[in-house]
């Protein structure tokens, strides 16, 4: 069998400080490392250091990323990155974190 995938989940909340806020989930085909964020910034300096550090090969983030949020931390690896989509997100009081964070 080869190795599993190493990706990271990238999640917008209120306060979240990646250093303590993250959690590993291992399965037999995926090891996911999901880390809380308090905005874009913190996204851009996290991003890298889960590629160096972690070995993650692919990064996914919550809707709470809008266009500009996404873009900005697909230019701060040289992982795919993907995104789930909301136009605007429940959990940032129904607007888009490109409104709150750009």
């Amino acid at each position: 069998m080869s190795n599993p995938l190493k990706a990271a989940f990238i999640f917008v909340a209120p306060n979240g400080d990646p250093k303590k806020d993250r959690n590993w989930v291992i399965t037999e085909g995926v090891e996911l490392l999901s880390v809380a964020v308090s905005n874009y910034e913190q996204a851009e300096i996290l991003a890298p250091e889960l590629v160096e550090k972690e070995g993650i090969v692919a990064i996914e983030l919550c809707g709470g990323f809008g266009s500009a949020g996404t873009a900005r931390v697909a230019a701060a690896v040289d992982v795919p990155v993907g995104a789930v989509r909301f136009d605007i997100h429940p959990g940032l009081d129904n607007v888009s974190g490109d409104k709150i964070f750009s």
